[in-house]
């Protein structure tokens, strides 16, 4: 996947790869130690009515391990 700034992924929908509409990015969590990007904490669609098979932390945004990005796009595209 081609280098892309975090900047550009502020505000961006995240979709699973079978199209259902996850939420929002809201943050991206990383390891300090070794700077290895971990999580892309998502921001609940308060509208969608399917169940989401990723765990979520104490604010109840989803935790999408980062390898599980598929592309960036107009969506960011996850493996569902």
């Amino acid at each position: 996947m081609a280098d892309i700034l975090a900047e550009n992924l502020s505000g961006k929908a995240v979709m699973g790869s079978d199209g259902t509409e996850l939420g929002m990015l809201y943050n991206i969590t990383m390891d300090l130690k070794t700077g290895k990007l971990e999580d892309l904490l998502v921001e609940p669609d308060p509208d969608a009515a399917v169940n989401i098979d990723f765990p979520t932390d104490a604010e109840g945004h989803y935790r999408v391990p980062v390898n599980r990005v598929q592309a960036v796009k107009d969506y960011i595209v996850v493996q569902r």
